[in-house]
């Protein structure tokens, strides 16, 4: 996450500094780490049965419902970045699969959200919740990118095809 956008963000867009950034970031986690409660008495792990309703009900591990997904969508946004930088694919596709994205992102974070009082220290359960709400500060960069500044992410000289997305 904020591989791209950020680098963007500071340089290109200058609409906030990286201290600001950093102390918004750190007021989140603060506010996050206060809001979450960890009752690690009361729960014990469900049977591994069906993982994607077992993650639903909030029956996981925090650990099992985080990292599988987390590393899958990052790795998932790096390649679509990339490929758009480098023009291999259209603007309207790099569109595409940011769009079919949000539906795994919204069922990760009620997910996450429901297991994260499944670990025994808060200050996972807040992290956890601290990088689902940054991922969705992520998605608002993309959309601020691809609607005010395409010429800037997109390499629109070899994007013939789809040239009109990049104005």
């Amino acid at each position: 996450m904020f591989f791209y956008t950020l680098p963007i963000l500071f340089n290109n867009i200058r609409s906030v500094s990286p201290t600001e950034c950093l102390l918004m970031a750190l007021a989140l986690f603060a506010l996050l780490y206060i809001s979450v409660s960890v009752d690690d008495k009361n729960w014990q792990p469900q049977p591994y049965t069906h993982f994607l309703l077992t993650s639903w009900l909030g029956g996981m591990s925090l650990y099992w419902v985080f990292w599988p997904f987390f590393l899958l969508l990052n790795a998932s946004l790096v390649a679509t970045d990339l490929l758009a930088k480098n023009g291999l694919i259209t603007v309207s596709g790099w569109d595409d699969i940011h769009f079919v994205l949000l539906f795994p992102i919204a069922w990760w974070t009620i997910s996450l959200w429901r297991c994260s009082g499944n670990t025994r220290l808060r200050v996972w359960a807040a992290l956890a919740r601290w990088v689902t709400v940054a991922l969705f500060v992520e998605y608002g960069l993309k959309l601020l990118i691809r609607i005010d500044y395409p010429r800037i992410f997109f390499n629109c000289e070899d994007l013939l095809l789809d040239y009109g997305s990049c104005f």
